[in-house]
């Protein structure tokens, strides 16, 4: 038999679980809508003859902390 406990434990985690599903829906759809996304400063990009490198750095920086912010306050929220 399931403890009770347990059962909200799991109800929490499939929370989390939705709530994050719909944001990275809510970011597809407007990841292209954002102009500054991905030509932010320190972005790298190499354009030579038959070459093209591009390393979005400061994007990917940018993305790291936000996403780090959400998930911190998503588990102060549900502890």
């Amino acid at each position: 038999m399931v403890a009770m406990a347990d059962m909200q434990g799991l109800g929490k985690i499939l929370i989390i679980v939705g709530v994050v599903i719909v944001l990275l829906g809510v970011i597809l759809l407007w990841l292209p809508k954002i102009p500054f996304l991905g030509k932010l400063p320190g972005d790298v990009l190499v354009k030579r003859e038959g070459f093209t490198f591009y390393f979005p750095l400061a994007t990917s920086l940018l993305l790291s902390l936000l996403l780090s912010l959400i998930l911190y306050l998503a588990r102060r929220f549900f502890q």
